[in-house]
């Protein structure tokens, strides 16, 4: 044992110890069970916004591949490509919550998803031990995208319109092959949700949807979401969880689920029919959500698990 961490251990009290001890005692049925399995969190918003969340984040992925598990992180950065944007003089426009993306735009999208965010979050992960790669989905061809086809129906119109958005993008394939090669050599991935078109055009995607698609691919064990809410609420303002696809349907058909929290259970639910083990969806306005939602009894959110577990 290193003299720093043993010198630390005997300065604790008697109470502190045996808290640790029992927080590891804990943890061991999960670190056996999730040995070797692959768990993909996606990771923005809130989680990002103070460096103690980031460190936390960081310090989480490391110790989950220290104890054999392969962690695998998309990561969003919308609130980054507004700053960047309004620095440049262009205004951010969205229509049903997605950004319009011109040409223009979709290089400051880029530039901060692949460049600067990317770069901040492989620089966090490896400053905390870890061996972390950037990538985009242009990798390799990756993630391969085709343009989003948005339309809405408009009154006095007999057909739904539809409308242009520019470069934005929905995932049409993942091929795992660069992915792969990397957790087998012991690093872990981080992902920035740019895709590419047949036509080697660029395309800006929502990082849920490709979390989860990029989840389905590789048959991971785990969907972990980080969200700026405790989870899925009932009507009572209380978390649900350990929900099964029935129920989760059921909730969504009666209105439960609706509005801007609908597209990311809809990403976590598809998940787990298509194979995944389990999504959650987390608070990461938490430090170390990810460990407390893998690694305890209680968890920090919303699991919405397969009917067959």
């Amino acid at each position: 044992m290193p003299q720093h961490l043993a010198t630390a251990i005997m300065t604790l009290s008697k109470d502190q110890a045996l808290n640790i001890a029992q927080v590891l005692s804990e943890a061991l049925p999960y670190i056996q069970r999730f040995t070797g399995r692959t768990i993909v969190i996606k990771f923005g918003g809130n989680a990002m916004e103070t460096e103690e969340l980031t460190n936390s984040f960081a310090r989480d992925v490391v110790m989950m591949k220290l104890v054999g598990m392969n962690p695998v992180v998309v990561h969003g950065g919308g609130p980054q490509i507004g700053d960047l944007l309004k620095k440049i003089g262009k205004q951010s426009e969205f229509v049903e919550g997605m950004r319009v993306t011109d040409a223009e735009t979709m290089d400051v999208v880029e530039m901060v998803l692949g460049g600067l965010v990317n770069k901040d979050i492989v620089s966090l992960i490896n400053n905390n031990g870890g061996k972390a790669v950037g990538l985009t989905g242009k990798d390799g061809q990756m993630i391969r995208a085709k343009k989003l086809k948005l339309s809405r129906n408009a009154p006095g119109m007999d057909a739904p319109e539809i409308i242009d958005i520019g470069h934005v993008g929905e995932v049409e394939s993942v091929d795992t092959a660069v992915i792969n090669m990397l957790v087998n050599s012991d690093f872990i991935p981080v992902i920035a949700p740019i895709g590419v078109g047949a036509d080697g055009a660029s395309y800006n995607i929502n990082a849920d949807l490709v979390a989860g698609k990029v989840a389905e691919a590789l048959k991971a064990e785990k969907l972990m979401l980080l969200t700026n809410i405790a989870g899925l609420l009932d009507k009572q303002g209380q978390v649900l969880t350990g929900l099964s696809p029935k129920e989760v349907d059921a909730l969504i058909d009666d209105g439960t689920i609706y509005g801007g929290m609908l597209p990311k259970i809809q990403c976590a639910l598809d998940a787990v029919k298509a194979g995944v083990t389990s999504s959650h969806i987390i608070d990461g306005r938490v430090p170390h959500a990810v460990l407390l939602e893998i690694f305890t009894d209680a968890g920090v959110g919303t699991l919405i698990t397969s009917e067959n577990v």
